[in-house]
């Protein structure tokens, strides 16, 4: 089983695709800002997810989905930035935003069971 199995990976991907279309409509003058910022922390996620899983040990595997969580806290503070700054509606990323941290969480539960 490989990364690309995973649930989360693939939500995630699929959240990656949403977050580069929702950011098209920004401001031209964000593109090296908020625009950018939104899109590297995006592509952070199933990067981490996928480059843990192909770890030799557990605990990195783990680090690595922890990275994968503290983008999607980065991107969350951005989303909410974004729709005070009124650049988009955010409320379908931030609900994908909960549904793989909740996802995300249970992996990290589910690995560390692997390890006692």
């Amino acid at each position: 089983m490989t990364h690309k199995n995973l649930d989360v990976w693939k939500m995630s991907i699929d959240f990656v695709k949403e977050v580069y279309g929702v950011t098209r409509s920004f401001p031209k003058d964000e593109v090296y800002g908020m625009t950018n910022q939104l899109r590297r922390a995006s592509v952070s996620v199933p990067t981490n997810i996928a480059e843990g899983a192909a770890k030799s040990s557990i605990k990195d595997y783990i680090r690595y989905l922890y990275i994968s969580l503290g983008s999607l806290s980065e991107i969350e503070t951005l989303l909410i930035i974004s729709d005070e700054l009124k650049f988009a509606k955010t409320d379908k990323l931030l609900y994908y935003v909960i549904q793989i941290r909740k996802k995300l969480l249970n992996l990290i539960r589910y690995q560390k069971t692997k390890l006692v």
